[in-house]
């Protein structure tokens, strides 16, 4: 694998000239890290083994990783309050992986069945640990602003996330600002994407269960047909939504699950449907839990069945500020060249990161991962590749990005 320096150029800044040096040396045993990890993913809330992992490297370093109860670890680094009064600025990263069988064809590729780090954590895992390595290394020397905390979380993919975890245990005590890469197959090695305001969506998990007496499927008139009553919750209640909410808040209902009988002449006395409520923006999704409620009730009525609806909160839209976005940039561009930021869209996707930016001021930026002129991959799919340069851009934005915030007076603080 070629350099990073293949792709950026040295940058002109002396404290930046120095993360990448550091950076540098560090970029073959990142590398390995970041498939040992791939070769080795967990699902939320049993990531032990990649605590393990990140948590022995940390102490290697000298550093005192905090441990939060069953997986996950935070990690301080240099002072807590800088001379300029600013507070630790956080980076953070998530460890889960995905119930999606690895098919990427790698050596490394996982050696759990049915268990795949498809959403480049593994990535974003290694960006955090690369980071801080290198931010220690520099506050070793003397030459660290302000403090960093490290924040490696579980649970990312689930609902609630482990998020809220590490709030309720005091992770963003003392922070004043928080950042984080999340990859992007879609964009190359050695750019990044970046948006103010929302850059992803709320997403909320959702399931229909609807029951009856069941029947022979020969006299429908005489019992509730649950499967049609499915049916029209299926086809109906997207486009009620559609009509109850503001069509510019980007309200997507999706089913993906739909559960209902076993035999073709016999309507069942029970059924479910489950899918996703996705929303861009923050107030339609304040709105949307009680309007799709009322909306499958009122399909529903007239076809004498019983209607069970369970809405599980997810997240919010994760919301950039645009001063923290301002210093992810300027980072970028310092140790990635002038041309690195891109403007990136809003996804429907949802993140957890979210519920940080609820508490402290930050910003996500995604992280190109494509081999430039190769093939568009997608997150969430077993073949996921990424090119792997992509762990020593990311680790040196975060980086840069930490130096830079910690320079504030006074730091971002509370939102």
């Amino acid at each position: 694998m070629p350099p990073l320096r293949t792709l950026a150029p040295e940058p002109t800044d002396p404290a930046a000239r120095a993360l990448a040096a550091v950076l540098d040396g560090l970029r073959p045993e990142l590398v390995a890290i970041r498939r040992d990890l791939h070769a080795h993913p967990e699902l939320a809330r049993t990531e032990e083994r990649t605590t393990r992992v990140v948590a022995e490297r940390l102490r290697a370093a000298g550093l005192s990783p905090h441990l939060l109860p069953g997986s996950g670890l935070w990690c301080d680094i240099g002072p807590t309050v800088a001379a300029s009064g600013a507070r630790r600025v956080a980076l953070r990263a998530d460890l889960d992986a995905l119930p999606v069988p690895d098919t990427c064809g790698t050596p490394w590729a996982s050696v759990h069945r049915g268990v795949a780090h498809a959403c480049g954590h593994d990535v974003h895992t290694t960006v955090v640990l690369g980071a801080g390595l290198a931010l220690a290394r520099l506050a070793a020397d003397g030459a660290l602003d302000a403090g960093v905390r490290l924040i490696f979380q579980p649970a990312e993919e689930v609902q609630p996330g482990g998020s809220i975890d590490v709030i309720s245990e005091g992770g963003l005590d003392g922070v004043g600002e928080i950042f984080a890469v999340h990859c992007d197959p879609k964009l190359d090695v050695g750019l990044v994407g970046t948006r103010i305001g929302p850059i992803t969506s709320a997403s909320d998990e959702v399931t229909v269960t609807v029951t009856g007496p069941g029947g022979h499927t020969s006299r429908p008139h005489l019992t509730g047909d649950v499967v049609f009553a499915l049916g029209q919750v299926i086809t109906q209640v997207p486009a009620v939504l559609g009509r109850r909410l503001d069509p510019r808040s980007g309200v997507n209902l999706t089913w993906g699950a739909v559960r209902a009988g076993s035999v073709p002449n016999a309507i069942p006395a029970t059924g479910s449907v489950s899918g996703t409520l996705r929303c861009l923006d923050g107030r339609a999704w304040e709105q949307a839990s009680a309007v799709f409620s009322q909306a499958v009730e009122d399909v529903v009525r007239p076809l004498q069945v019983d209607v069970e609806v369970k809405h599980q909160r997810g997240v919010p839209p994760v919301e950039n500020r645009a001063e923290s976005i301002g210093v992810l940039e300027a980072a970028a561009r310092d140790v990635l060249g002038p041309e690195a930021v891109h403007l990136t869209e809003q996804s429907l996707g949802g993140e957890d990161f979210a519920w940080y930016l609820t508490k402290v001021p930050g910003a996500m930026a995604r992280l190109g991962t494509r081999a430039p002129g190769g093939r568009t991959y997608d997150i969430h799919q077993g073949d996921i590749r990424v090119d792997e340069r992509a762990v020593e851009a990311g680790a040196l934005v975060l980086a840069r990005a930490a130096q830079l915030a910690g320079r504030r007076a006074g730091g971002a603080g509370p939102v």
